[in-house]
């Protein structure tokens, strides 16, 4: 099978594409021909060698798949065959094959492309549960940072489900039209709220970026207030950011940090279904920034590097590829700017 390998940790020329065998699937697993392997932060930091005790190179990234079961393992239901799944693994993603657990496969529903899916995925998990552990209740007012990356951009569609007022923290004009239409009320710059000049009384701030001001934000919520941080795009918060806290003490505010592996498989399960099925009823928008080809994983990971998504990306194996229609430029229907690598059709 072709598959993405780290040939070293570093930068995003390091990618290389390499015929790999396949793997099998062992007892408990299934063997998934992929159709869609979602790119994130994760694999970035993981290429970086960023993340202590990661693999040493040679390692396919990849963490979260769609595809088709093709090949069910020792002791799991055969009726998985031919089913199409979304699953999270430990690795391996970026590749035309790979074993997961049969324990952590969600069902597809029928009309969903496994794009949308991967779109979907972790970022819109981690935002659902992030909007839990804030307890986000109707007409409150919701700060999210990074709005315009895959964990913001489903974290302002929630919020302004629940019925808050999202107030979405972006780089651009044209983002912030963009999250505008994805439900949120407000934007604000984001160069602005880094340099302190956000508005204060929020309720809660739900918070993927995390950096050196991590505690300035503190001081932007209300009595009560709750602030959840799920990533750190922008890097580790400075090691006193906990006396932004103290100082606010009479405030009585909550600060907490939020990791999907805290949450238990059977749970990630129920919540994802529940979101492919507000995604199929069309109550749920999947928001792709891009298309590529497998083999321009390396270009995927210099965009998100640079900070120019809006939404996820999401890497094609050639099995599954559209064929552009010969008068009409790959880059065009991808609504993709040209250069970087190869761009596929959205729809």
């Amino acid at each position: 099978m072709k598959a993405i390998v780290v040939q070293s940790l570093g930068g995003p020329q390091n990618l290389a594409l390499v015929d790999l065998p396949a793997p099998s699937a062992g007892a408990g697993q299934v063997l998934i021909a992929v159709e869609a392997a979602g790119v994130g932060l994760v694999d970035v930091l993981l290429r970086q060698g960023a993340i202590p005790g990661s693999s040493a190179p040679g390692f396919v990234p990849g963490i979260e798949v769609a595809g088709t079961v093709i090949t069910v393992g020792e002791g799991v239901d055969r009726s998985w065959l031919e089913r199409r799944v979304f699953t999270m693994v430990t690795g391996g993603g970026y590749a035309e094959r790979v074993a997961a657990e049969a324990s952590h496969l969600v069902p597809l529903p029928p009309t969903m492309k496994a794009v949308d899916a991967v779109a979907l995925g972790v970022n819109a998990l981690v935002a659902e549960f992030i909007l839990r552990r804030a307890r986000v209740k109707a007409g409150e007012r919701v700060l999210v940072r990074g709005a315009s990356g895959g964990i913001g951009v489903m974290a302002t569609q929630l919020a302004a489900r629940c019925g808050a007022v999202v107030a979405a923290a972006t780089s651009s004009v044209a983002r912030g039209q963009r999250l505008l239409q994805l439900g949120a009320s407000q934007v604000l710059d984001r160069a602005a709220t880094s340099a302190g000049e956000t508005p204060e009384g929020f309720d809660v701030i739900l918070d993927p970026v995390a950096g050196p001001d991590t505690a300035s934000f503190l001081g932007k919520l209300k009595q009560n207030g709750r602030m959840v941080v799920c990533g750190a795009a922008g890097g580790f918060p400075p090691p006193d950011f906990g006396m932004g806290a103290l100082r606010a003490f009479k405030k009585s505010l909550t600060f907490a940090f939020f990791s999907l592996d805290s949450i238990a498989t059977t749970e990630r399960a129920a919540a994802l279904k529940e979101i492919f099925d507000s995604a199929a009823s069309g109550e749920l928008k999947p928001v792709i920034d891009e298309i590529l080809a497998l083999e321009s994983a390396s270009a995927a990971h210099a965009k998100l590097e640079a900070g120019g998504v809006f939404g996820k990306l999401v890497l094609v194996p050639s099995a599954f590829r559209r064929t552009p229609r010969p008068d009409v430029p790959a880059a065009k229907l991808a609504g993709a700017p040209a250069g970087g690598g190869e761009r596929l059709p959205v729809s």
